[in-house]
């Protein structure tokens, strides 16, 4: 008989990624969407899975892509993303699964800039998306300690697949449309991974178990992005900002706070390379992705 898997998050892009890649087991899928086996809100208290059995759970769900205006939407990160874990868990407590997964942020460990942070980096992370992951990672632990259930625990950096998301959806419109720029050559490297390949290790990873960075190995920069962005586009090589003048934007950004489209606090994130360190997947149970470079295709 086929493993059972129960995924949440199934409607996203990684979520959808991952049930092509396993869609010869047996899969439930719990959420909001009326499609789902379970339809269900994380953020409630009442599910309860105490009569079914799932070898394995892959946790997708959060809330992320998104920039807190208010107290009521920085606390909407902690409902969904830590909360909504503990709710998770107290619903498998009368039949713990086997192995649990869950898909986590390399915003755990709060860095703005730094080459090759390792999984044994502090976890420094003081904002609403990467504290709230990071509290859920130390619930999973503890809860899957006591329980006997294999965890594995996966910080990703940017996740790229064929509908962008997030700050790289913003960068490809901005191509689109004739308005983006690079900042001072576009240098700053960033961590990155395919969807794709993450779909793709899910399974084995599982029956390892552990907490891992998952990139691309390569980090591009944000030049080289933009130019394979543009290519697919059909759009001219992006111009270049010199960093004087960037800097008289982002002072006046400044009055304007975080919906200015560059402030001091942006440009310093736009023009630092940070990097993460994947060896431990690598070695582990032989993580060997694309590069994004290669394999990112807009749809």
């Amino acid at each position: 008989m086929p493993e059972t898997i129960l995924i949440t998050g199934s409607t996203g892009f990684l979520g959808k990624s991952i049930i092509d890649k396993v869609n010869h087991l047996m899969i439930k899928t719990v959420g909001r969407c009326k499609s789902c086996d379970f339809v269900f809100d994380l953020k409630n208290t009442e599910l309860s899975f105490l009569n079914f059995h799932f070898d394995t759970v892959i946790h997708i769900a959060g809330k992320a892509h998104s920039i807190p205006g208010n107290i009521f939407e920085q606390n909407d990160f902690y409902e969904v993303n830590y909360k909504g874990t503990i709710n998770l868990l107290n619903a498998l407590l009368g039949n713990p699964p086997k192995k649990f997964v869950f898909i986590s942020t390399v915003a755990v460990y709060g860095e703005n800039c730094g080459i090759q942070i390792g999984e044994n980096s502090p976890l420094f992370a003081s904002d609403p998306y990467g504290e709230s992951k990071r509290l859920a990672e130390g619930v999973i632990i503890d809860w899957c300690s006591k329980n006997n259930v294999k965890f594995t625990i996966l910080r990703l950096p940017l996740v790229i697949g064929n509908i962008p998301k997030g700050n790289l959806k913003s960068m490809v419109n901005a191509i689109k449309n004739g308005y983006y720029f690079n900042i001072a050559g576009g240098n700053a490297r960033k961590s990155m991974v395919l969807a794709e390949d993450i779909a793709s290790v899910i399974l084995n990873v599982s029956e390892v178990g552990g907490i891992y960075n998952l990139t691309d190995g390569y980090h591009p920069s944000f030049a080289e992005l933009s130019v394979c962005i543009s290519k697919q586009l059909g759009k001219r090589k992006p111009l270049n900002v010199p960093m004087w003048a960037a800097r008289i934007i982002a002072r006046i950004g400044d009055l304007s706070g975080n919906k200015a489209p560059l402030n001091s606090n942006k440009l310093s994130k736009i023009t630092s390379n940070l990097t993460f360190d994947d060896t431990k997947a690598r070695e582990a149970f032989g993580w060997n992705p694309a590069q994004v470079l290669d394999g990112f295709k807009i749809n």
